[in-house]
């Protein structure tokens, strides 16, 4: 859970625009500041070259447009979402409620999809218990403004994570960030997961390195 009285959040692609593709990359990249990580994990689609294939602000800069096509594949299942953020304002929207509602562009954002939670609903076409199972997260922001990380330690199906944050961690609104590349980095535990490249990331740091 990133609190925003304790954390800072932001978005990290790599040196350039060209992505790290791994969390270890970021971990070695990172240097002393590594001390500052509470965790960090895979943060949105992407394509074949770690690209994001939707909106994308690291740091204010927009290195993506809204994404808001046709296609398949669980990014293009609508309503899809963005999680994004200014400062200590974080919050998860459908692609349409983020372009209709966001005028001025936030200090972080990711599109990724579909969207798990909607306004306390589970997406429409996600079955309860459907029978794709995978490694999956997603985050969600709580009435209180904290931002929820899930990351399954098992597969799962889609409907199983999107009750979690609906019934257990009460979000409003909760979006999906991927399945089977599922990772996290948490220094506290040690853990630094690996697997196949990813693209976007994003990373939770502390406000006073003295938090645990």
């Amino acid at each position: 859970t990133a609190d925003p009285a304790r954390h800072t959040i932001r978005l990290v692609l790599g040196p350039k625009g060209k992505p790290y593709r791994s969390l270890s990359e970021l971990a070695v990249s990172l240097g002393e500041r590594a001390q500052q990580v509470a965790f960090a994990t895979n943060g949105g689609m992407f394509d074949q070259a770690g690209l994001p294939i939707g909106y994308y602000v690291e740091s204010g800069q927009r290195g993506h447009t809204l994404n808001r096509n046709e296609g398949w594949g669980n990014f293009h299942l609508q309503p899809n979402g963005v999680f994004y953020g200014t400062g200590t304002q974080w919050a998860v929207r459908t692609a349409e409620d983020f372009s209709k509602s966001v005028s001025k562009r936030p200090q972080f954002g990711t599109q990724s999809g579909p969207m798990l939670v909607i306004a306390g609903k589970l997406h429409p076409k996600i079955d309860d218990d459907g029978p794709s199972r995978k490694l999956r997260n997603g985050v969600g922001v709580d009435k209180q403004g904290r931002a929820h990380f899930v990351i399954s330690d098992a597969p799962i199906s889609f409907g199983q994570l999107a009750r979690y944050f609906r019934d257990e961690l009460k979000t409003p609104n909760a979006l999906f960030l991927d399945g089977s590349v599922s990772s996290l980095w948490n220094p506290t535990m040690g853990r630094v997961d690996g697997g196949p490249p990813l693209g976007p990331l994003i990373v939770v740091e502390k406000r006073n390195k003295a938090e645990p």
